[in-house]
């Protein structure tokens, strides 16, 4: 079991991984939640890229098809969606196929866009 002092440690270190922005909140991203069925990530996945998520970057060729999964690709368009629409009212739940996080999901030339 770890001692109280690991435990400390390891918060520090998790903390001190995320970055804050400039104001002192700290980034957020919306991710598809990895619990969540294949079958229901894309049906959540067809409804953000035909409600206004910019799912241009998961198509063929684009930056962000890669990897070629529904998880990844839902991130994408639950991020999208959620970073256009959040401050007009716009949640990260997609009945509930993704969570928030304070860890950039972005990987290889594929950025997730934060926005103030």
């Amino acid at each position: 079991m770890p001692s109280t002092l690991q435990r400390i440690l390891l918060a520090l270190l998790f903390l001190s991984s995320i970055a804050p922005k400039s104001d002192g909140q700290f980034e957020e991203w919306c991710v598809a939640d990895e619990q969540t069925p294949a079958a229901e990530l894309q049906r959540a996945l067809d409804w953000a890229c035909g409600n206004g998520a910019d799912c241009r970057n998961i198509q063929v060729n684009k930056p962000c098809y890669l990897p070629n999964t529904v998880k990844d690709h839902a991130s994408f368009a639950f991020n999208s969606y959620y970073q256009k629409f959040k401050h007009k009212g716009g949640t990260c739940y997609f009945k509930a196929a993704a969570l928030v996080t304070v860890l950039d999901p972005s990987h290889g030339s594929c950025k997730y866009e934060v926005l103030p």
